[in-house]
């Protein structure tokens, strides 16, 4: 938020301003108070700003900007920073699914449909339904981020999009606001949880595999029973299956934020 705010009044051309803003100590602690007020940390965080600035650059600390278009820039510029650890560990995943096929693709495993024996199958086959969706990820990830890297300034009815200051930020200028068209968020939170899916498939096929009497694979670590010490429970893959469906049930609380009255929303 504050660089945000600091961007904004080089924008206005105050770089006095922007070095006040830039030299700020604000807390998050700081804002608590006022969000409970307001519903909102915008508010309190330009009263603290101005507390600690010279009174001659008040007049273009936010001027222009609505506490919507700095929250919202601010998660754009959160996520900028998010999404490339997210591209880089899904990686790092694949590379490791290659070599796992490499070194083991062709040991013999039984195929099963609806959790019954079918036809023999191998390593590569098995291990290619957990692979294939993370490249796929990888090329949807590249096609929705210039629709989530968006600028917000759309001042206070959305008419405004604010290329200046999205130059500044490195960040797309929309055509026109987005605060009531959130659907980029939308396509984010439904890519997030495709993702977590395929963690959660491989995570379902490794619990069932390492089943006493199957004993497809060996786990390197898990948990013991405190009752029954010949266990080795899955925890680990029972967690990927236990966060994807968490995170497929919050999918339905972003689409419907997405809904969003007139030209801004309070509740949404």
């Amino acid at each position: 938020m504050l660089r945000i705010e600091a961007a904004h009044c080089r924008v206005l051309s105050n770089e006095d301003a922007a070095k006040a803003i830039e030299n700020a100590k604000i807390k998050l602690a700081d804002l608590a108070l006022g969000t409970a007020t307001y519903g909102l940390p915008i508010p309190e965080l330009i009263r603290l700003l101005k507390a600690q600035s010279d009174q001659a650059l008040h007049c273009d600390i936010h001027r222009g900007l609505t506490s919507q278009d700095v929250i919202d820039t601010a998660l754009v510029l959160s996520l900028k920073a998010i999404l490339p650890i997210f591209e880089t560990r899904i990686k790092e995943v694949l590379n490791t699914l290659k070599s796992l096929s490499v070194a083991q693709g062709t040991n013999h495993l039984i195929g099963r449909t609806r959790m019954q024996v079918a036809l023999p199958i191998t390593v590569e086959d098995r291990v290619a339904t957990w692979a294939l969706p993370m490249e796929n990820h990888l090329v949807r990830l590249a096609e929705l981020t210039p629709r989530v890297f968006q600028l917000q300034c759309g001042g206070p009815v959305g008419l405004t999009s604010g290329p200046e200051l999205a130059e500044k930020l490195n960040l797309q200028a929309p055509t026109k606001s987005w605060h009531t068209m959130r659907d980029g968020l939308g396509e984010l939170a439904s890519w997030l949880s495709l993702v977590s899916r395929s963690f959660g498939k491989m995570g379902m096929d490794v619990s069932l595999m390492t089943q006493q009497g199957v004993d497809e694979i060996n786990l390197a670590g898990g948990g013991s029973s405190s009752s029954m010490p010949h266990k080795q429970n899955s925890i680990l893959a029972e967690l990927l299956v236990t966060l994807a469906r968490f995170n497929a049930i919050q999918v339905s609380g972003i689409h419907h934020a997405l809904m969003h009255e007139q030209e801004r929303s309070g509740a949404a």
